[in-house]
């Protein structure tokens, strides 16, 4: 099959036009005025696609929000910079599918029903400054799922309920990236490689996680304290659902000394003595049943003689 070609429209030279009307004088002004609108809009139309059908587009802004759309719209305007499919009903974002749109700025998929993003999606949206992926069943960010789009200074991932891991190299290279939602989604854990490679990071939201506090969160949790006077953080909203002992606390309440226990090594003499300790107890052990057998006997003894007292 050959490939399709686009098809464009031949305007007329200026003098070739004005030669051929059939007009004794010269042309009136509001004449001129209705032929260059006539060609600005062929000229426009010939720039890029024409509207998608359910969407509205003007100044660079394709608006296809509340639509009940099942798939992304196949053809955009070329130049368009603002971009919003919220509130539809997208399970899928095929591959390749921002490759032709390089002018993107903002991309709004918030509340739809995507689980997952083609890999490469963001590879040629240099220009791409605010991505809002909320509200959607994304279950994990994989390694470099924004790589090449080192324009981004907005990402919200929050209320992705079903959001269980962020890949330590999830946000390499982002480093304009400012405002970073991962709020109320079923993070237990975040690799401290994940945030440390963000150097503009101004606000961090990750409150309504159900975070897990044991030792691995501690190099998260001590680097977000160093960072506390320069990021924002929803502080108020992150509590820890473990373990037990923590349960209900603060995330930003637990100091170095709530993971004391992490840093607890044995020496020889600690093990000598675990192991000498155990040696007694099970003497010990021994010696007690040994006592109740003994015990158990003499009574069995005692109780037989005395029925035979009895006889």
């Amino acid at each position: 099959m050959g490939s399709l070609q686009h098809c464009c429209c031949q305007l007329p030279k200026m003098g070739d036009t004005w030669a051929q009307l059939p007009w004794p004088g010269p042309p009136h002004p509001a004449l001129l005025l209705v032929f260059f609108l006539l060609a600005a809009g062929v000229m426009h139309s010939d720039a890029g696609t024409s509207c998608p059908v359910l969407c509205t587009c003007r100044n660079q802004v394709v608006d296809c929000s509340s639509q009940r759309l099942f798939s992304v719209p196949p053809d955009l305007p070329m130049d368009t910079r603002n971009l919003s499919l919220a509130h539809n009903r997208i399970a899928a974002v095929p591959p390749g599918y921002l490759t032709c749109y390089m002018e993107l700025r903002v991309l709004d998929l918030r509340n739809n029903s995507l689980m997952e993003l083609p890999q490469g999606l963001f590879l040629h949206a240099k220009r791409l400054a605010h991505l809002d992926l909320s509200y959607n069943n994304l279950s994990h960010v994989p390694a470099d799922m924004f790589r090449e789009a080192h324009g981004l200074v907005h990402i919200d991932l929050s209320h992705n309920p079903w959001l269980r891991r962020v890949h330590p190299q999830a946000f390499q290279g982002l480093v304009h990236l400012r405002d970073l939602d991962l709020s109320y989604g079923g993070l237990a854990f975040l690799s401290l490689e994940a945030l440390e490679g963000l150097p503009g990071l101004v606000t961090l939201q990750i409150g309504g996680n159900p975070w897990v506090c044991g030792c691995t969160m501690e190099p998260l949790l001590k680097w977000l304290r160093n960072r506390i006077q320069r990021c924002t953080a929803d502080s108020q909203l992150a509590e820890c659902r473990g373990p037990p002992e923590v349960e209900g606390a603060p995330l930003f309440s637990l100091t170095e000394e709530s993971f004391k226990a992490c840093h607890l090594t044995l020496t020889l003499d600690d093990y000598l003595f675990i192991a000498f300790v155990g040696f007694v107890v099970s003497i010990a052990s021994v010696a007690t049943n040994f006592l109740l057998g003994i015990t158990a006997n003499c009574c069995h003894r005692w109780s037989k003689a005395s029925e035979e007292e009895e006889i």
